[in-house]
């Protein structure tokens, strides 16, 4: 489908500056713009890209002021990068979703499929599992006895729900990712460590993505809860009976430890790892290859392992570069202060 100028400044509140019925049917970063594509500037350092991009149009913030004569119509908006993603969500919303069950899958007699389902082949639905509406569920998916699918949802090649978990509406869920595994649950004992059964469940609530190969264990009683607006990346290992709040965001290779409860709107860096029966506040932004080892209040910036205030965190780094030279002076300052008490002490 074609777009014009004026009707995406229509649609997302903004002002044309060109041509109104400069025409897009597609997306391109703006260094590899493109006739009939759409781009967007919204980070200073690519500005010298607009000059020359081929793209037809450019969403760019409303204060915007080029230094030099811009071939692109630019829709001007409040906020360049929030326009683009609501774009790129109706484009999405616009491509037919797959519809029909393929005979090469498996559903039980007992399981419950609403209407315009996808299951795709080898996909595997069990007993008393239920899958909502307008659901899409790719091959060799697996939907454990009992659980629930919302509506709405796309679970990718290779995602297992197991047994009794429960996945809300309009979820998004990457190939490979592991919802209900068993939670690392083991007593020791003199002959080794005896399982301690995880009988609880997964519980994601609405709007939640889950990325690729990441894994939430089931609790060993009561849920691990994902609450709904939450994003995933790959890679993450949530552990049994975590509690994560709204909206929150994790980059990929974090860990979260048993029990612990992160709040609602936090940001959290790659490879951070959060310790076991903490609590993380609401609003709480974690730098990358951060270590938590305890209670965090609301609103901080942490960073470091053992995480400490972001700012600190940055200065101790320029002085942990200068320690070499720092020791050396210090070598240097004993030397003399020796020296200085030796004449002390002949006098």
């Amino acid at each position: 489908m074609e777009f014009t100028a004026r009707q995406i400044a229509q649609y997302l509140g903004g002002a044309v500056d060109g041509d109104g019925n400069a025409t897009v049917n597609t997306f391109a970063k703006i260094e590899e713009g493109q006739p009939g594509a759409l781009s967007f500037l919204s980070n200073s350092k690519y500005t010298h890209f607009l000059y020359s991009t081929k793209s037809s149009i450019v969403l760019v913030n409303k204060d915007f002021k080029p230094e030099q004569p811009v071939s692109a119509t630019l829709v001007r908006v409040d906020n360049a990068y929030e326009s683009l993603a609501r774009l790129m969500s109706l484009y999405a919303s616009m491509k037919p979703g797959r519809t029909g069950i393929s005979t090469l899958a498996s559903v039980s007699d007992k399981a419950t499929v609403g209407r315009n389902v996808y299951i795709g082949p080898f996909a595997v639905i069990e007993d008393g599992a239920t899958v909502g509406d307008n659901t899409q569920i790719y091959p060799h998916v697996t939907v454990g006895e009992g659980a629930h699918i919302g509506d709405g949802c796309i679970l990718y090649p290779h995602v297992t729900i197991y047994y009794g978990c429960r996945i809300g509406s309009r979820c998004i869920l990457h190939a490979g990712s592991v919802i209900g595994a068993d939670g690392f649950g083991f007593a020791p004992t003199s002959d080794g460590y005896d399982k301690i059964p995880q009988i609880g469940i997964v519980e994601l609530e609405d709007d939640v993505e889950i990325g690729a190969n990441t894994c939430i264990d089931r609790s060993t009683m009561g849920r691990t809860v994902i609450h709904k607006g939450v994003k995933l990346d790959n890679l993450i290992q949530v552990a049994h009976n975590v509690e994560i709040g709204e909206n929150t965001v994790m980059s990929a290779q974090t860990g979260i430890a048993g029990s612990s409860k992160v709040g609602s709107w936090c940001m959290v860096g790659g490879q951070t790892g959060i310790s076991g029966h903490i609590s993380l506040g609401d609003h709480v932004n974690i730098g990358a290859q951060s270590g938590i080892l305890g209670n965090i209040k609301d609103g901080q910036t942490i960073m470091g392992y053992p995480a400490f205030d972001y700012k600190s965190f940055m200065r101790s780094s320029v002085i942990f570069r200068k320690l070499p030279e720092m020791n050396k002076e210090l070598d240097a300052l004993r030397k003399e202060v020796d020296e200085l008490k030796a004449k002390l002490h002949e006098k």
